[in-house]
């Protein structure tokens, strides 16, 4: 069975390109608008990336602790995502 991160894998790996791309544009001194919108861009892919990531939690890590039937567990899959809420708020 393949790795439920290898899709991700990949898109981080094309995101780490991205900011070898951004600092090589840095030291060429390209126009600030031009890094501005490569970074944005950077961001962007994160953002899918975190939220891709997010969803592979809630349908695997959260999904088994709700089907295990144990309240330790399921308190705690539901504690890691109010604490991620709250930093991603913040």
């Amino acid at each position: 069975m393949p790795c439920k991160f290898d899709k991700e894998i990949a898109r981080m790996k094309r995101i780490e390109g991205q900011a070898r791309g951004i600092a090589k544009m840095m030291e060429g001194d390209r126009y600030c608008i031009d890094i501005l919108q490569q970074v944005t861009a950077m961001e962007g892919a994160l953002r899918a990336a975190k939220s891709k990531i997010l969803s592979i939690h809630a349908g695997h890590c959260v999904e088994d602790a709700l089907q295990s039937g144990d309240p330790v567990e399921q308190r705690q899959k539901f504690t890691e995502l109010v604490d991620l809420f709250q930093k991603a708020g913040k």
